[in-house]
């Protein structure tokens, strides 16, 4: 570590403690013109530190990880389009070499069983760590982008339901605002 101090923060407990690593995920929904969506994560690692390992030097606060996926899928959650881009990695030409195997995602559909196989394909040595993890953020977002178009019909089952506790079939919730799929029996 360096002379830097990161200033002390307490914790919810008010135990004393330095900052030193940061990451930032941030997620973005949108509607395209030609009715597709784009879902798109950033990620971005710092330390508060300056930080020397394997010859790769990075000043305290510059990234060592900025990478962004986005999935572009139609109404079906189906897969349409992968891009990514790994603009700042430890490795140049190595931890982004990578980044094509993700096309691998097109095709797939979004739901059950999705990370499983994403797991499956770009897990250990088929992947990167940082990038498969923007997958599973990527997809959950993909839902809260559509939320509204999915759940616009009176006549369709809003797809949350028993997707949460609070979003259970025998709960107070979906009682008050869902009584048509209100399930008092359970789940």
């Amino acid at each position: 570590m360096s002379d830097v101090s990161p200033s002390e923060q307490p914790d919810v407990r008010g135990q004393s403690r330095v900052p030193l690593h940061t990451r930032h995920i941030a997620l973005q929904g949108y509607r395209r013109a030609d009715g597709l969506y784009d879902v798109e994560g950033h990620l971005r690692d710092t330390k508060s530190y300056d930080r020397a390992s394997h010859g790769v030097f990075v000043k305290a606060g510059q990234p060592i990880h900025e990478m962004r996926l986005c999935i572009t899928i139609g109404v079906d959650f189906v897969v349409r389009d992968v891009q990514v881009e790994s603009a700042t990695v430890p490795y140049v030409g190595y931890c982004d070499a990578i980044a094509v195997s993700y096309g691998k995602l097109k095709g797939m559909k979004l739901g059950a069983g999705f990370m499983r196989e994403a797991r499956s394909l770009f897990g250990g040595v088929n992947g990167c760590t940082h990038m498969t993890e923007l997958i599973g953020a990527v997809a959950t977002a993909a839902f809260q982008t559509m939320s509204e178009e999915l759940n616009a019909s009176a006549v369709d089952r809003p797809f949350q339901l028993d997707g949460c506790h609070a979003l259970r079939t025998d709960g107070a919730i979906v009682k008050a605002f869902h009584p048509k799929w209100y399930n008092a029996d359970g789940i």
